[in-house]
């Protein structure tokens, strides 16, 4: 998915650069911890528009004084306030979010786990129905994530029976075996060998 939402992002920086929209980007990674939760989330895309507008700017100068200037945490609920408030400003450009490897936040068997509120919190966007808003989510088809969001989805693309993106990867690791310096002198069998093992790990990631 990175492939995709790279292309995504760089069309839309396009569109930011030009003043045309707002736009915030987070990537889920179980590997760090302030990446892997809904907390994770509404900070980093809370900060990220913060320079992009002085009306985003005054709202969140606002709700940090409240908490004591950082001093104090905020919770999840008061963070989903805050960013409702922010994207109910009137004359606000379209913000565009896009959030990558959803599946990446852990999933467990409790009665709240990290991805579940992460999903409800798609839901609460979806269903405020702002106007403004506009939501991209790349992620592997887990089971949990599809019965949340395929009815949310205005659209909806599978890439993981497209050929043309199995393509793409397979080119990508190619070249990089071709070039790299310890595995270029491999013979043909095994880099053979390698690209096809690695492009089917890759379950079009």
């Amino acid at each position: 998915m990175a492939l995709v939402s790279s292309r995504i992002i760089d069309e839309l920086e396009t569109l930011r650069n030009s003043g045309f929209a707002s736009l915030a980007v987070h990537y889920f990674d179980f590997r760090e911890d302030d990446k892997k939760d809904l907390y994770g989330l509404l900070s980093s895309v809370l900060f990220e528009l913060c320079g992009q507008s002085d009306s985003y700017y005054d709202t969140l100068s606002t709700f940090y004084s409240t908490y004591r200037n950082g001093e104090q945490s905020p919770s999840n609920d008061e963070l989903v306030r805050c960013l409702m408030d922010l994207l109910k400003l009137r004359g606000s450009r379209p913000v565009y979010l896009i959030v990558d490897a959803l599946d990446e936040c852990p999933s467990t068997s409790s009665l709240s786990s990290p991805r579940e509120k992460v999903l409800s919190f798609f839901e609460e966007l979806v269903e405020a129905q702002l106007p403004n808003l506009r939501i991209c989510v790349t992620s592997r088809p887990e089971v949990d994530i599809k019965a949340i969001l395929e009815p949310l989805a205005f659209r909806s693309v599978s890439l993981h029976d497209t050929s043309g993106q199995q393509e793409d990867i397979k080119n990508y690791i190619r070249s990089t075996i071709n070039t790299n310096k310890r595995m270029r002198n491999w013979n043909p069998e095994h880099k053979q060998l390698a690209i096809d093992v690695l492009t089917e790990k890759a379950d079009a990631m």
